[in-house]
């Protein structure tokens, strides 16, 4: 063993990976492990671990390198371990060493809110021109940023990175690490006011950041950042030149004027950098802001403005991180309770304002602690912005909150000392069909409030990860580009996952149509606040009064179904204003659509009922996630655009046209035509085998073992003594059966369940309300949470298992599993 100890923290190694999580190793012989001991983990317990997992080089810590430890790693001739006063102090002496050999434009983000969407849109505007290196996801930290810039390679022409602290002089080790030869100071707020003096020290210590940095941008509307600027960073930066933007009355660089309409919002630059104007989807202040921060630093460095409104057409949406719940009474439950800053809150209450699944809006909180601002000024700045975004009910929790009850003018509001008056005395049944957003400082243990308030069930819980789906849809959109649109189908209760609360991301995320099968299923999106337009696959006679009632299109797929809505609509015509529809060719599945042979009926009567407008002409591929069928699909493409073609020279008007569901998307991108429909892909499987590492698990279906039990060989497990035992065996129940979704085919050791790091074989036949395992060889005890189907043990394995496909698996899950859906 090569042993060296420095009190430099200077390291030297040839080592391509960084390690600081012992459960993130991915290539050991080529990686370094940092063992870190914090307030809540030591990295020094899990060497010998990481020595048997392949990895030969160590970082640790002098007072965390013991006698035993020493003793452990004496036999490990072949490996290297430094030892360091500091490994974190390691780590970013080791990143600054490698940052020096780059020479590179590097912006270095700081601020108090923004910074994670800032980088995430520079890179996003930046990629299509540059080479890009940039922080993973929000790796800010005093090792996050490390972690990050050791990725700068030769390759890259750009580095964005985003630096945070939460208290004094930790800056000042991130600029050396990082060395940023740009600044972007996005803002500033309270979040960890508690660890500075005063919010003008915290701006200073943000401000270390950029001590040598040629340009800084920032807003000048932020009058503590700007005076900060001018009296404590010029002196120390002699080079510094500035770039500042804000609205006319602030003497600005740039002067920016926001303004919006319904579902769009313009900003218009003029000043030092020209006289610019562009469009966005995203309409509130905050992402203005972050999105002029982007404009300001492109145009400064080259970009044209038409090639950054291209991009800006292109920006997907950063990732939150909350979680929304079913609760009692038909309520909605958003629990994000331990993220309690005024600008935290902000953004959660514009997560509410996205949810479209019921109208009346309350806010649980409790008080705001260390903001630095007094009560008077802090809730007076609650009371507006609840305001804003129309809380109908407030409800407040803590002394503090409730010494300020005056100060709210919301429709209802009650108020309580503290968590457990509330659980005492507040009539819970007063509050149903609402969306509830629950925000807490950690002291006041609103876990206890979400508890009482979620939706009772039992141990089963389907988890809906709202930002896996999101990724899935990004994914597939840039396969198809931003010029054809897309239809998300969320028909069966969009797959299983939650039809309204899927319908509301995709909303959210501006997708074109969502598909449902039957009419109910799009009349309960509309109830839920949808206002996408919404076909109707299979819509019957029965049902025509509900498409025009709620505005849905149908599907037209046969002479009779479009006889009758001929009949339909001339009875309604004068009264009611009527959906288009979308007419389905039959070229091959054989299912539903008219066939070759209906067209001329089909022409001559769209011809004799001009009245009828078409929305879009579409057919199915019948094999388009196998190549044995290749040929017929490019046969199915060319028969559709014979037929479409016909039918819209007879119309004298373009209609949309798609045949490419999520499988043809991958396999036939050739075929995208003006619209693609997107399925089973949006949740996580695709259907052709040959990208499902793009995808992200949308679902994870949970369940809890209710009891073990010990039997000894010979003995029989479950109905019909189906289950036999050859050897001593401990017997878990789980609280899951056949009528929530796990199918009896799983039974008798076909089906396999994880149990904390080990597949478990059921034994037995499945019944209706549980399931047996034979968890002997794995550390399971009562209570514990075991996995059904996600990441580890993947929904397309389970589907093997008993010769099925992801879908039935996924539209079988129960109504009386929970779904919980997740956003980072």
């Amino acid at each position: 063993m090569n042993l060296t100890a420095t009190s430099f923290q200077t390291i030297s190694t040839n080592a391509a990976y960084l390690l600081t999580d012992s459960r993130q190793i991915s290539f050991p012989k080529q990686s370094i492990f940092f063992a870190i001991k914090g307030e809540r983990h030591d990295g020094h317990q899990f060497l010998s671990a990481l020595y048997a997992s392949g990895v030969r080089e160590f970082v640790v810590e002098e007072a965390s390198f013991t006698e035993k430890l020493r003793s452990e790693t004496a036999d490990w001739e072949d490996a290297k371990i430094w030892i360091v006063p500091s490994s974190i102090k390691a780590l970013q002496a080791l990143v600054a060493e490698k940052r020096r050999h780059f020479n590179l434009p590097v912006v270095g983000i700081a601020g108090s809110n923004g910074k994670t969407i800032v980088k995430e849109w520079l890179v996003q505007l930046a990629a299509a021109q540059v080479t890009v290196v940039a922080s993973p996801k929000s790796y800010n930290s005093q090792i996050g940023v490390p972690l990050s810039v050791w990725n700068i390679a030769n390759e890259h022409t750009l580095g964005i990175f985003e630096a945070g602290i939460s208290k004094s002089h930790e800056m000042e080790y991130l600029q050396p690490v990082m060395q940023p030869t740009i600044g972007v100071f996005t803002n500033i707020g309270p979040a960890h006011d508690d660890g500075f003096k005063s919010r003008k020290q915290k701006i200073t210590e943000k401000l270390r950041l950029f001590t040598k940095v040629r340009k800084l941008i920032y807003r000048k509307d932020y009058t503590e950042i700007d005076e900060e600027i001018n009296l404590i960073l010029r002196p120390v930066n002699t080079f510094l030149k500035t770039l500042s933007w804000g609205k006319a009355a602030s003497g600005a660089d740039v002067t920016v004027l926001f303004q919006n309409e319904k579902s769009k919002a313009s900003l218009t630059l003029s000043g030092k950098l020209g006289d610019h104007k562009f469009e966005t989807g995203f309409t509130d202040e905050a992402s203005l802001e972050n999105l002029t921060h982007c404009i300001v630093f492109l145009l400064d460095f080259g970009f044209s403005a038409t090639t950054i409104q291209e991009g800006i057409r292109l920006l997907k949406p950063v990732s939150m991180r909350l979680e929304l719940k079913e609760g009692i009474n038909h309520n909605y439950i958003i629990d994000d309770a331990y993220n309690n800053d005024i600008n935290g809150m902000s953004m959660a209450l514009n997560f509410l304002s996205q949810q479209e699944q019921r109208q009346k809006k309350t806010l649980i909180l409790s008080d705001l602690l260390q903001t630095g601002q007094t009560p008077v000024e802090l809730y007076t700045m609650v009371s507006k912005l609840l305001d804003e975004k129309m809380i109908t009910h407030l409800i407040g929790i803590g002394p503090e909150i409730s010494s300020q009850a005056a100060l709210f003018d919301v429709e209802r509001t009650d108020f309580f000392p503290d968590t457990p008056a509330f659980l005492r005395d507040f009539p819970f049944g007063s509050l149903s069909d609402s969306l509830i957003l629950i925000k807490g400082a950690r002291p006041f243990s609103f876990e206890k409030i979400v508890q009482r308030l979620q939706q009772k069930a039992h141990g089963t819980v389907l988890e809906i990860n709202l930002d896996a789906l999101s990724n899935n849809l990004n994914f597939y959109k840039s396969k198809v580009g931003p010029q054809t649109r897309i239809m998300a189908m969320v028909k069966a209760f969009a797959y299983g996952s939650g039809s309204g609360e899927v319908a509301s991301l995709l909303q959210f995320h501006r997708v074109n149509y969502l598909g449902v099968a039957y009419a109910d299923e799009g009349v309960a999106l509309r109830q839920s606040g949808i206002t996408l337009p919404i076909m109707v696959m299979n819509a019957t006679a029965q049902a025509f009064d509900l498409l025009l009632q709620y505005e849905l299109e149908p599907e037209i797929y046969s002479r009779r179904i479009f006889t009758d809505w001929i009949s339909f609509v001339n009875k309604n015509r004068i009264t009611a204003e009527i959906p288009k529809i979308h007419l389905k060719l039959d070229t091959g599945m054989h299912r539903l659509g008219f066939i070759k042979d209906d067209l001329e009926w089909l022409i001559d009567t769209l011809k004799a009922n001009p009245g009828i407008q078409v929305a879009s002409i579409f057919s199915h591929l019948v094999g388009a996630d196998e190549g044995v069928h290749n040929a017929f699909s490019k046969q199915q493409y060319a028969l559709f655009l014979e037929g479409a073609e016909r039918i819209e020279e007879a119309l004298g008007y373009e209609t949309i046209k798609h045949i490419l569901n999520s499988a043809g998307i991958v396999r036939f991108p050739e075929y995208k035509l003006d619209m693609v429909r997107l399925g089973i892909g949006l949740y996580g499987v695709e259907a052709t085998g040959q990208e499902q590492q793009a995808l992200q698990s949308v679902g994870t279906l949970k369940t809890v073992i209710s009891q073990i039990k010990y039997l000894s060989a010979g003995e029989t497990v479950g109905y019909s003594r189906r289950g036999h035992l050859d050897h001593d065996a401990a017997i878990a129940t789980l609280a899951i059966g056949y009528a929530d979704g796990y199918d009896r085919g799983l039974g008798n050791g076909v089906g396999k369940i994880w149990v904390n790091g080990t597949l478990c074989p059921t034994i037995g036949n499945i019944c209706m309300d549980m399931t047996m395992i034979d968890v002997t060889g794995a550390n399971a005890n009562e209570g514990d949470e075991v996995i059904i189907f996600g990441k580890e043990m993947p929904i397309i394995e389970l589907a093997k298992q008993i010769n099925t496909i992801p879908y039935e698996i996924l539209t079988g899950i129960g109504d009386r599993v929970k779904r919980v859906f997740f956003k980072e």
